[in-house]
């Protein structure tokens, strides 16, 4: 993938965003002027303590939650002036969203489950079944199409979880500690897909991870302390995968 120039204008910018929760004396303030710029086809990594702000972070980038203060832009549209319906689908056009829990349908098949988003699109049948077979051949569960959650392994749920995220191809991908239940061989196959699909699709993915093992596939390390961004630093040698890229 081409590195994107440097005069080009970030995806994502964020200047001076606060985030208040509560009123009076009981307030708490989770993010505290934030500025943070990311740019198409970055990968990031968003790490800090808890209670750091990161999850208030990831929320408000993923238009989940709207700012108290400051300015979001996205692509040049300022997303904290639209209201809830406009925000609601600018996250279905364009963002993809992975949880450490998989959030799943148990009952439902993964080709079912996959294609969730395109339902709610109103996309026809026909349509819906043949792109959540690609997205479900993308992440290496081609054949696994009518297996239930149940009869998946974790990492084969968050690959599901994964497949339903970019079925829609969002420019964004967030990804909530999407390594958290999983144990170390798995995790290190969600990650070099993720590595993946960053760098031979082109989706900008940002990542809250506490684990720097996981945070070491992203190219870029941005540290939150106390609702403010305490550093935003290159990783100079990123781990590449070694699996095959992806069709």
């Amino acid at each position: 993938m081409t590195a994107p120039a440097a005069d080009e204008a970030p995806l994502i910018s964020l200047r001076g965003v606060t985030k208040v929760y509560g009123e009076g004396a009981l307030a708490f303030q989770a993010l505290k002027g934030v500025d943070l710029d990311i740019r198409r086809g970055d990968f990031v990594a968003i790490m800090g303590p808890s209670g750091s702000g990161k999850s208030t972070a990831m929320n408000t980038l993923g238009c989940l939650d709207r700012p108290s203060s400051g300015q979001y832009l996205f692509q040049g549209v300022h997303v904290e002036a639209l209201n809830r319906d406009q925000r609601a689908l600018l996250r279905r056009r364009y963002f993809g969203f992975v949880f450490q829990g998989f959030n799943l349908l148990a009952r439902t098949s993964a080709q079912e489950n996959v294609e969730l988003p395109l339902l709610y699109r109103g996309e026809l049948a026909a349509t819906r079944h043949a792109a959540a077979a690609r997205a479900l051949e993308s992440v290496g569960l081609k054949g696994w199409e009518r297996h239930t959650p149940g009869e998946l392994s974790g990492g084969q749920q968050q690959r599901v979880a994964i497949a339903r995220a970019i079925v829609t191809e969002p420019a964004v991908l967030l990804a909530d500690e999407p390594t958290g239940n999983l144990d170390t061989h798995r995790s290190n196959e969600i990650m070099a897909l993720l590595s993946r699909l960053n760098s031979d699709l082109g989706i900008t993915v940002l990542m809250v991870t506490h684990e720097p093992d996981m945070a070491a596939y992203a190219r870029r390390i941005v540290r939150f302390v106390d609702g403010m961004v305490d550093s935003d630093t290159l990783n100079p040698h990123p781990v590449v995968p070694a699996a095959p890229e992806i069709a």
